[in-house]
């Protein structure tokens, strides 16, 4: 439906240059951090879209976003949206898609919503593969005093799988790694989301993936992945995914879907990099925060902005009648 349009011609009416443009198939694509520096002296507006805590059926924020920014559009505006990368827990779970409603959508969906280019899959990889590292440092005695007890790194699976929640690995005897209590999160609630949504471009993503707190050692040392020294072995699995996606509304406006931290154990809001890039090419950027304005609005400004340096211009407040209701103590119907 709609106006649906090969993803070069969105690239091109943002001013992409199309060396920047990393096609993935005809309706998506990544975008070279390199039309950051390009775009950077013109400088666009920044709208921040929050709702009042919700109830279960959501407010409509993604929904006010997108269709906020095809009505600019339509007035001529040059202007994009800024959203988090769905993923699938909540996809197949009650929550549903991310890609909106009605129509104000971005499209394609069933690529966006599942799998689409692959950022999400990428950030298991890496999550994984850090933890199998980890027990490996545990199992080789890599670190002195860092056993089993002090591991604190979990592990992490793309379904909300609740009979991996909380597990017992290792049984298969000392050949296996340490016998030890673990868990499996879901992709997004994975520590590496939330700094790929908060770095700054390959050299940043790399230092904060450097500090992250594996565990501790019997002293309450912190135990880091620079102390493993596998922060290249993760980059290597993370190096595409700093790059922003682009997609579009179904009327044909750029919609750039990078990172999708959780709300409520993370900051969740979609990548500073996507606001820069975006803020350099369009005269309008319209982002969300994830949740109500109690919860990712408070973040954004707090935690994003502050990390970004880029501040909204205004903010949107979505408010349903059946929130308010709710938030009277009226049985939700």
């Amino acid at each position: 439906g709609g106006n649906v349009q090969t993803i070069s011609k969105i690239a091109d009416a943002l001013g992409f240059k199309s060396e920047h443009v990393l096609p993935y198939g005809h309706y998506k694509a990544k975008i070279s951090l390199d039309a950051i520096e390009e775009g950077s002296a013109s400088q666009g507006k920044l709208v921040v879209v929050t709702g009042i805590t919700p109830t279960p059926a959501g407010e409509g924020k993604t929904t006010t976003a997108i269709g906020l920014t095809q009505g600019m559009g339509r007035l001529g505006h040059k202007v994009s949206v800024n959203l988090r990368e769905p993923t699938l827990g909540p996809i197949f779970g009650i929550k549903g898609g991310g890609t909106g409603g009605g129509n104000a959508r971005i499209v394609p969906e069933d690529e966006i919503n599942i799998h689409f280019t692959g950022d999400a899959h990428a950030v298991a990889s890496a999550h994984n593969l850090l933890a199998a590292l980890v027990d490996n440092a545990v199992f080789r005695n890599a670190i002195p005093d860092f056993d089993p007890s002090g591991i604190q790194w979990s592990r992490v699976t793309d379904a909300s799988d609740r009979g991996l929640r909380q597990v017992i690995a290792g049984v298969g005897g000392s050949g296996y790694g340490p016998l030890r209590e673990a868990r499996f999160d879901i992709v997004s609630a994975s520590e590496i989301m939330a700094i790929l949504a908060l770095a700054d471009g390959p050299d940043d993503l790399r230092e904060r993936i450097s500090r992250i707190v594996v565990g501790a050692t019997r002293g309450g040392e912190s135990v880091t992945v620079e102390q493993l020294g596998v922060q290249g072995a993760l980059m290597t699995l993370l190096h595409q995914t700093v790059m922003p996606n682009l997609v579009q509304t179904l009327e044909g406006q750029p919609a750039i879907v990078h990172a999708g931290p959780f709300g409520n154990i993370a900051h969740g809001c979609s990548s500073i990099l996507a606001d820069k890039l975006a803020l350099g090419y369009a005269d309008y950027v319209i982002t969300e925060a994830g949740f109500a304005s109690d919860l990712g609005f408070e973040k954004f400004m707090h935690i994003k902005t502050r990390q970004s340096g880029l501040l909204p211009k205004a903010a949107v407040l979505v408010a349903s009648a059946r929130a308010l209701k709710w938030h009277g103590r009226m049985p939700p119907s």
